[in-house]
């Protein structure tokens, strides 16, 4: 059975989120660490002020793209220890309803960091060295869990009408 054009959308937007975005901080992490601290701290002893966090700010760019994406190609970390000792109707039930639990808390996680975002500039929360507010970065966080949301409810739609999830595979085209 294919998939709904809806789930194969949001799989494309997954893919090209992960593949664009993180790449672009993988690279810009990689080039700027290495500049930082082969040539500007070794060699001319002179390394780039707030280069720490700049590459905090990339990390926490990475990391909210890689949830709903992590979560479409079933890269987050499931407990399957029980799952063996449970019937297929309970276990199917379980992993719905566990599905929809997780949605409800991610909804209010995503909530939460939008509150968060709106109290950081007011409480001075900033990094270290350029003092670049995380405001934004909270909403990008929050906007990424928002998604994985979404991928938690297809995966509940899915789960309802063929009885299993069917991920990102990883290596093959769209």
């Amino acid at each position: 059975m294919s998939q709904p054009a809806w789930l194969r959308t949001l799989d494309s937007l997954l893919i090209w989120a992960a593949l664009i975005i993180g790449g672009a901080m993988l690279l810009f992490m990689t080039v700027f660490s290495t500049v930082n601290v082969l040539v500007m701290r070794k060699m001319l002893n002179s390394p780039i002020l707030g280069a720490e966090d700049l590459l905090i700010l990339s990390l926490v760019t990475l990391v909210a793209i890689a949830i709903p994406f992590g979560g479409r190609v079933g890269a987050h970390i499931e407990i399957e220890i029980m799952e063996s000792r449970m019937s297929p109707g309970f276990a199917h039930w379980s992993m719905l309803f566990l599905r929809i639990l997780a949605g409800g808390l991610m909804l209010l996680m995503s909530w939460e960091l939008v509150a968060a975002g709106q109290k950081a500039t007011r409480f001075g929360e900033t990094t270290q060295q350029l003092t670049i507010s995380y405001e934004p970065f909270y909403y990008l966080m929050a906007a990424c869990v928002l998604i994985y949301v979404l991928v938690l409810i297809a995966d509940v739609i899915q789960l309802a009408t063929t009885g299993k999830i069917k991920q990102i595979p990883l290596g093959d085209t769209l």
